[in-house]
This record gives C-alpha cells, structure tokens and sequence, in this order.
C-alpha cells in the first residue's frame, strides 16, 4: 500500500522541527550499574565528577543492550571482565541525574575476572572491594539501597 498523503515543505519542516523539539524535551535516557560480587564483598568506584563510591557504570550506546553496556562500563573502569549473564536487579528512576526521564539499569554478576590493572584516570579515581557490613560513610545512598535489596533478597525500590 502506498501512503498517499502529501506535505508541503512548510509542513514538512514544522514536523521535523516539532519531532526533534519533543525529542530534545523529552528524550529518555538509560544508564547502567554494574554490581560485581565476590561473597560478601562488593566492587565500589570512585568517580572524579561526583562525590561517593558508586558501582561502576554509564550510559547505553546507541545500537548497544544495556546489559552489553554495564559489562563494558564494569571493564573500563575496574579492569574486571564480566562473564556469563547477569541477573537485572532493577531498572530505576533517577531524578538525581536532573530529569524526570533518566533511568538506570542494574545487572549483578558473581562470575568475572581481572583483566586489566586497575589505575586512576581522568575519570576514576579510585576502585576497591568493599565488605557490604563495612561500606565507606560516603556510598552513594543509591547505591547502598541497592546492596540491602540484593543482600537482604527485599524488593527493590523503584526509583534510585
């Protein structure tokens, strides 16, 4: 079938201009954490932009799952490989990220290895294993509820 219907350049450049201003205004953004476990322990990073320990993460590339992206997140700024699948803890609203539409896509794996050496950069500051019972006073308050829903087997909270 073919679509009949025609615009003409002004309507044409109104609806483009309309699709990309709605895009602009309302575009949903998706994050990722990746939480890497070894028994009681858990993998924390620095950020050298924002305050507090965090899981390691960032944003999903266009093209890219988010599970693919919370792997190679956990790679860059830890040196850990992750292997096998994960397990989605959750996918959370985060309205400290300063939107409304801003979520973040939890994934925990227990299966990793260290690939690469670990070293301070322009974008992490630090990386270390944590006890979950002896967690640094500044974890992000995200990132601690987190580790009590996965530890404590709760159900999540919806928002970060």
């Amino acid at each position: 079938m073919k679509d009949e219907t025609r615009l003409t350049t002004l309507q044409r450049l109104r609806t483009r201009a309309h699709l990309f201003l709605t895009a602009v205004r309302k575009r949903l953004t998706v994050g990722v954490r990746a939480v890497l476990l070894d028994g009681r322990k858990v993998l924390l990073v620095k950020h050298t932009y924002t305050p507090g320990w965090q899981f390691p993460g960032g944003g999903v590339e266009p093209g890219e799952t988010a599970e693919t992206a919370a792997g190679r997140e956990a790679l860059e700024e830890t040196g850990y490989a992750v292997d096998g699948r994960p397990v989605l803890h959750g996918l959370f609203l985060n309205r400290i990220a300063g939107g409304k539409r801003d979520h973040v896509a939890v994934y925990v794996w227990r299966d990793f290895r260290s690939q690469l050496e670990f070293a301070p950069n322009l974008e992490i500051a630090e990386c270390g294993w944590f006890d979950i019972d002896g967690l640094p006073a500044d974890v992000g308050k995200g990132t601690a509820r987190r580790i009590r829903e996965i530890f404590n087997k709760t159900r999540p909270d919806s928002e970060w």
